[in-house]
């Protein structure tokens, strides 16, 4: 039921939304450059990967070494725009549409955190992920990485039709009042170092 669900819902979207993803795509094309969609690998279900779409939100601009500045320097205020509405993330209904997302899960995040999961942590692949999910509507970037974690699990472990459909509703509610784009002192999130790593710094932060 939950594939079902997930292939009807893409497939409006997409359909419902088709001018809006073509206009978006012309402005990504005139404001910040081709790509048109970026392009990544994500580890999916059972940490399989797969390549996640977004409409890309950064420039390609370069340092005189060639190397690519910092994320607060590529971005720009349509990308930010982008991102606050989450509009960026229209594709990925393609990933659902190819069975690679659920509309439902832990977000997927980069190949080399893999390795970093304690046993707990990594829980969260044992479910599709997902668009959205229950740290995305509990907190989303403005959270720590273990408490994303804890959410990530908790949804594993009481995962049902009745939730999905309760983190949907809230995910739509959410976007029209978008909060918690990003990590306080970044741009977007801080990297994860690993759960040891992480709270060793925090306290010599302290």
């Amino acid at each position: 039921m939950k594939r079902v669900i997930d292939v009807v819902i893409s497939l409006m979207t997409l359909i419902i939304f088709s001018p809006v993803i073509v206009l978006i795509g012309i402005l990504v094309k005139w404001k910040l450059g081709s790509p048109i969609i970026f392009k990544q690998q994500r580890p999916g279900l059972n940490g399989r990967p797969f390549y996640l779409y977004k409409f890309r939100s950064m420039t390609e601009w370069k340092d005189k070494n060639g190397s690519l500045l910092s994320d607060e320097q590529r971005m720009t205020s349509f990308g930010y725009f982008l991102r606050k509405f989450s509009i960026d993330e229209l594709p990925q209904f393609i990933n659902v549409l190819k069975g690679e997302l659920s509309l439902v899960g832990p977000r997927p995040l980069l190949m080399e955190y893999l390795p970093l999961y304690t046993e707990e942590q990594a829980l969260r692949h044992l479910v599709k992920p997902g668009i959205t999910g229950w740290a995305q509507i509990n907190g989303r970037n403005a959270i720590t990485w273990e408490e994303k974690f804890k959410l990530d699990v908790w949804y594993v472990k009481h995962q049902s039709l009745l939730l999905d459909m309760k983190i949907i509703w809230l995910t739509i509610l959410k976007l029209l009042r978008p909060k918690n784009i990003s990590q306080d002192g970044h741009v977007t999130v801080e990297l994860f170092k690993g759960a040891e790593l992480n709270r060793s710094e925090k306290k010599t932060n302290y």
